[in-house]
C-alpha cells in the first residue's frame, strides 16, 4: 500500500482564532498523523472574504476545531462560501427530515462509495445526535443490519438506490416514499442530500482529503 506524502500544504495545521495550533490527539514521536495533509493538492490558502473567515472561527469556537473539508475549499473563497451554504442548508435548515435521517443519508451514500473522509466526519455525527454507537457503526458498515423503523429503512433503500442505480429509480420508489409518510418536500430533501454527498464523496476521494483526528473519538 503506498505511503502518504510527507509534502506539508497550507491545511496542514489547524488555525485557531487566538492564532494557536492545537492538536487534539498525539502521535507517537516519529509517526505522521494521518490527518496531515488534509489534501495532496498544493493548493494556498486564498485570501477569505470578512464572512468566510468569521465562519472558520466560528466553527473552532463551536466545535474545538475547523473540519478539513473547509479548509480544503478555503483555496478559493467564493467555493468555499458556495459549499457552506449547500451544506447548511441541506443539513441545518428546517425540513421534514430530521437532523439524524439527514446525517444517516450522509453515511449510507458513503459506505457505498467508500468515502473515508465523510464516513469519519459523519459517522461521528449519527454517534452525536443518536446517542447510540452501535448506530454509527451500523450506518458505516451495513444500514441493513440496523434495527430501523419502517420509514428510516425506506428513506435509506431510496438514497442507496439512488447512489448506486440512480437510472432505475422510478415511480415506484417515489412511491413507497409516500407510503412511509414522507411528503414530496421530504422526498427532494432525500435526493438533495444524497446527491451534494455523492458529489462531496468524489471531491473527497479525488484529493485524499484526510478528517480531523478529533472525530475518530467523538461520542464512542
Amino acid at each position: 500500500m503506498p505511503k502518504r506524502s510527507k509534502r506539508a500544504t497550507k491545511f496542514s495545521a489547524i488555525p485557531h482564532a487566538s492564532g494557536s495550533t492545537r492538536k487534539a490527539v498525539a502521535p507517537a514521536a516519529d509517526a505522521q498523523r494521518d490527518d496531515e495533509p488534509v489534501i495532496e493538492l498544493a493548493l494556498e490558502r486564498g485570501d477569505l472574504s470578512p464572512a468566510m473567515q468569521a465562519y472558520l472561527e466560528k466553527c473552532d469556537e463551536k466545535l474545538g476545531f475547523i473540519p478539513n473539508v473547509l479548509q480544503a475549499y478555503a483555496f478559493d473563497s467564493a467555493k468555499l462560501e458556495a459549499f457552506a451554504a449547500m451544506y447548511n442548508d441541506l443539513m441545518l435548515a428546517p425540513s421534514g427530515l430530521s437532523k439524524l435521517e439527514r446525517e444517516m443519508i450522509a453515511v449510507v451514500v458513503s459506505s457505498h462509495n467508500r468515502c473515508y473522509y465523510c464516513l469519519v466526519a459523519h459517522g461521528a455525527a449519527v454517534r452525536q445526535l443518536s446517542g447510540d454507537p452501535i448506530l454509527g457503526e451500523q450506518m458505516v458498515m451495513n444500514y441493513r443490519a440496523a434495527r430501523l423503523s419502517d420509514r428510516q429503512r425506506a428513506m435509506l433503500d431510496f438514497a442507496a438506490k439512488l447512489t448506486a442505480e440512480p437510472w432505475k429509480v422510478e415511480d415506484a420508489d417515489r412511491a413507497a416514499l409516500r407510503d412511509a409518510d414522507f411528503s414530496d418536500r421530504d422526498i427532494w430533501d432525500i435526493s438533495a442530500v444524497a446527491g451534494f454527498f455523492n458529489m462531496s464523496n468524489r471531491i473527497a476521494s479525488a484529493t485524499d482529503m484526510r478528517p480531523n483526528l478529533e472525530y475518530h473519538t467523538q461520542a464512542r
